[in-house]
């Protein structure tokens, strides 16, 4: 009997060889990831899908247990984010508070916004209010890691302490650090927002597909992550399977461009395409803009010999930006590398130009779309072929 206890006390009541106990721990943090990317993020921030209230509330108790955070809480800061984006107001931008900040302090800039109230009563309306939100999961946010740790060591014996003290380590390190810093400081763009939001990796497993950050800025309420052919979304794996079983539905996903290849005239389904697509358009205008840029810069070598030019990757990254949200000093090289030919002034106003027709106007719709026509017009008689390429590509959004 003693020698039982013994045991029970050294391996808990599951005896694993060493690689049992990483499997384990990568599976209970994953599941701790899909609850964080599926229920939180894309059902209570914005609102994307609707769950089934068993599956909910599954997800709000698994919380509970592995990461002690409030959904209000979660749902209000990262609206603030959101609505704050890149400004000293936002609770966790790297580009006003350092990517070290982010990185190393993650889970405590949360705690400190946490705290706000003005927050939690702007930004986080719609969370749940039941009653054991409130006697259970709130009031006792933290002693559910505490029931956590027990079940580790229950489970697994000493080394359960282990796999849990990983489990608490996992959101901090995962969504409080990588994606919150590294989400708006590196990676690549598919779209060019006007944050500086960033896709990690193209393969979002290892947080949920989360690691697909631009993706997301530029279509905030789409249940879907993923946004090219190969780029993959394992978040949005589950809400299908979800789905099928019943047990959610999906409420909304970017919309995809569709092209009309007879098109010869923009007209009004052009015109809300682009207001549509306009982080894409922007990105596409910058692509090709680039092809332009680059003749112009051997242009300017033959004539003038050595001139001082960026690189046309920065070229591209700021066509592709808005100009307000570009840092003062790159913003003066912008125009400085401009002012050095005609051909660049007009890429670069003619970029601008583009930009008014999703910008908040009073024009009405017709106006602006005859602002757009006037643009195709000047852009196909510019002499600028990649310019011209691009009015005619535009033309054919449908």
């Amino acid at each position: 009997m003693n020698s039982d206890l013994l045991a029970l006390a050294a391996h808990g009541l599951i005896d694993l060889p060493w690689w049992g106990y990483v499997v384990v721990a990568l599976a209970l943090t994953h599941v701790t990831i899909a609850c964080v990317t599926i229920y939180l993020h894309r059902s209570q921030a914005h609102r994307a899908l609707d769950l089934h209230p068993v599956v909910a509330h599954f997800f709000r108790f698994w919380l509970w247990l592995t990461t002690g955070m409030v959904t209000k809480e979660w749902v209000a800061i990262h609206r603030k984010h959101h609505a704050k984006v890149e400004t000293a107001d936002d609770p966790h931008s790297p580009q006003t508070r350092g990517i070290n900040k982010v990185l190393l302090e993650g889970a405590e800039l949360y705690r400190a916004e946490a705290k706000n109230l003005d927050t939690m009563a702007k930004y986080g309306h719609g969370a749940p209010n039941d009653w054991i939100e409130r006697n259970l999961y709130t009031r006792y946010s933290w002693q559910g890691v505490g029931v956590m740790a027990v079940i580790d060591v229950a489970l697994f014996g000493p080394i359960g302490l282990t796999i849990w003290a990983i489990q608490m380590l996992w959101i901090p390190i995962t969504a409080a650090g990588i994606i919150n810093g590294l989400g708006h400081y590196w990676g690549y763009r598919n779209f060019a927002c006007a944050d500086a939001s960033t896709n990690i990796v193209p393969w979002g497993i290892v947080i949920g597909g989360e690691e697909l950050h631009n993706n997301h800025h530029a279509y905030g309420s789409s249940a879907k992550l993923s946004s090219r052919w190969y780029e993959f979304d394992i978040g949005w794996m589950y809400i299908r399977i979800l789905e099928t079983l019943r047990l959610a539905t999906v409420r909304k996903v970017a919309p995809q461009v569709k092209v009309d290849s007879t098109k010869a005239v923009a007209d009004l389904e052009t015109l809300q395409a682009i207001i549509t697509h306009r982080y894409a358009v922007a990105t596409s205008y910058a692509k090709l803009a680039k092809a332009a840029c680059a003749a112009e810069f051997a242009a300017l070598r033959a004539r003038h010999g050595h001139v001082d030019l960026p690189s046309l990757r920065r070229v591209k990254r700021w066509l592709a930006a808005d100009p307000v949200a570009l840092p003062e000093r790159e913003r003066a090289k912008l125009e400085q590398t401009v002012e050095k030919s005609s051909v660049l002034q007009q890429i670069y106003h003619m970029r601008q130009e583009l930009a008014t027709l999703w910008s908040r106007s009073t024009e009405s719709s017709e106006q602006l779309l005859v602002r757009l026509q006037d643009w195709c017009h000047r852009a196909e008689a510019s002499g600028i072929a990649p310019l011209a390429q691009f009015s005619m590509q535009l033309k054919r959004y449908a």
